[in-house]
């Protein structure tokens, strides 16, 4: 029976000729050239259908491997070291190489990677680079991607390892414990993502984030993965293997093309050197010394200018490596105005010099890395500085330089001295007033109304406390509390 519509062909078909499709062409027809000569040999059009498989096939092995497309021939490849800490430093420098590249036309941009970490925020930064780079990116572990260093590593278009190599070990942690759960399980995510967006397995990176994750035959439950390269070759997790620079650039076909390297800038070099939180800790004991120091001398002098300049570098560097905020440097600066006030103003030891330290101690833990380190640093700083005050006021007096600066003779009546003009022996016994504070020289006012220019005898006096001479030594002279009388009334002027 012969089904039709309309006036549709009918159904179902006709059979067709051997050697000929559904629609009636021949199969030589359709893979040959259009017969333009009115006919064609059978062993012409063989050689003709073998001749396009042949170049078929090759432009499907031409694909197959990376190369650099698009690139203009003999442009540029551009190297980017990321070495040590992931701070805002290394950030910095990556997105500069990136756009270096991209202006210059580069063919592509090397990331090679040499670090145990960092910070995550700023991992997330140079992801973030590089994804908006229209360039060709490719990771080489050239030592280690360590933490934070894994991210930067699946951020690229190709990830290619060094023998010898490991990548892995990233969970998030705060100071030397594990971050929480929430954390973990978000930092997972991203590394999670990073590894999908060019085809890798998402649980290997997670495995390498989340000590819950199991694999089998890989990681069991509460570890941490860590690949070396030839697992990461035989799990098909990463684009290859290359010993050096030159091998990898001839895998990419990028043999040809000049390298440029992507060095960093002198504030870049100085931001990541104040970085460090050895040299970080140095210089917030420095200037916790130094500060100390100059307020145990007269005036303002070398001890203060080192301090001040030390503290200064410690914040710098902890801003230029991103761990501090301008809010840290606000809290620090107060901090030292309110125990300045509380030392040169404001008598006796109050809310002033509490606060000033609270806010300095919130200003210096605010500038560290993490809350660990920063009570790390602060109490190295601070057993520091107690040694070397101490040293300062025991050995410094002794040295013959610092005898050179000051003068130690002591012009006493018992060595034949003689008093000044004015007979300052008349004063002694006399009683008044602290008209200022005694640190330990100021000024006393008598009762006849008379100023003096008085030195206390033991500790801090303060203003508007009474007194009385109780020594004179030339032009000296010297002054102490008045105390109740022995009958239990206070003293009377």
């Amino acid at each position: 029976m012969v089904l039709e519509s309309g006036g549709g062909p009918p159904w179902p078909p006709p059979p067709m000729p051997a050697g000929t499709t559904t629609n009636g062409n021949r199969w030589e027809d359709i893979f040959l050239l259009p017969n333009l000569s009115g006919g064609m040999p059978v062993r012409g059009r063989r050689k003709s259908a073998l001749l396009f498989l042949f170049i078929g096939l090759a432009l499907l092995l031409w694909g197959a491997f990376p190369t650099a497309a698009g690139a203009v021939p003999g442009a540029p490849v551009y190297i980017v070291s990321v070495t040590g800490t992931v701070d805002a430093n290394l950030a910095g420098l990556v997105e500069r190489g990136l756009a270096e590249a991209g202006e210059a036309g580069a063919a592509a941009v090397i990331m090679e990677l040499d670090t145990p970490g960092g910070l995550v925020d700023q991992a997330i930064r140079i992801k973030n680079a590089v994804h908006r780079s229209p360039l060709l990116t490719i990771a080489y572990v050239r030592e280690q991607a360590i933490s934070a260093g894994v991210l930067v590593a699946l951020a690229a278009d190709y990830l290619v390892m060094a023998p010898g190599t490991t990548i892995g070990a990233a969970e998030p942690r705060l100071g030397s414990q594990p971050a929480g759960e929430k954390t973990i399980s978000w930092w997972a995510g991203v590394l999670a993502t990073a590894a999908q967006e060019h085809g890798r397995r998402d649980d290997i990176a997670r495995a390498m984030a989340d000590p819950d994750v199991i694999i089998p035959g890989l990681v069991e439950k509460g570890k941490l993965l860590t690949l070396t390269d030839r697992q990461a070759v035989d799990l098909g997790w990463i684009d290859g293997q290359a010993a050096s620079r030159e091998e990898l650039l001839r895998q990419y076909g990028l043999e040809a093309s000049p390298a440029v390297a992507v060095e960093p800038t002198g504030a870049e070099v100085l931001g990541r050197w104040l970085g460090n939180p050895y040299l970080a800790t140095l210089l917030l004991l420095v200037g916790l010394a130094g500060i100390v120091i100059e307020l145990l001398t007269v005036g303002f002098g070398l001890a203060g200018t080192i301090g001040v300049a030390a503290l200064a570098l410690y914040l710098g560097g902890s801003l230029a490596a991103g761990f501090g905020n301008w809010l840290a440097i606000v809290l620090l600066l107060l901090g030292v105005v309110l125990m300045l006030l509380e030392v040169l103003v404001i008598p006796g030891f109050g809310v002033a010099g509490i606060a000033g330290i609270a806010a300095a101690v919130a200003g210096i833990l605010l500038a560290a890395p993490n809350l660990e380190q920063g009570l790390i640093s602060l109490a190295v700083a601070v057993l520091g500085t107690a040694v070397l005050v101490l040293l300062f006021l025991r050995l410094l007096p002794r040295r013959r330089s610092w005898r050179g600066l000051i003068l130690e003779a002591r012009e006493e009546t018992r060595a034949g001295y003689s008093a000044a003009p004015q007979d300052y022996q008349a004063y002694l016994d006399r009683k008044g007033t602290a008209l200022t504070p005694l640190r330990p020289a100021g000024i006393m006012l008598l009762a006849s109304g008379e100023r003096l220019d008085v030195v206390a005898e033991g500790a801090f006096i303060a203003r508007s406390t009474p007194i009385r001479v109780v020594k004179v030594e030339g032009n000296r002279v010297v002054v102490r509390p008045i105390t109740r009388e022995a009958g239990g009334s206070e003293a009377k002027w």
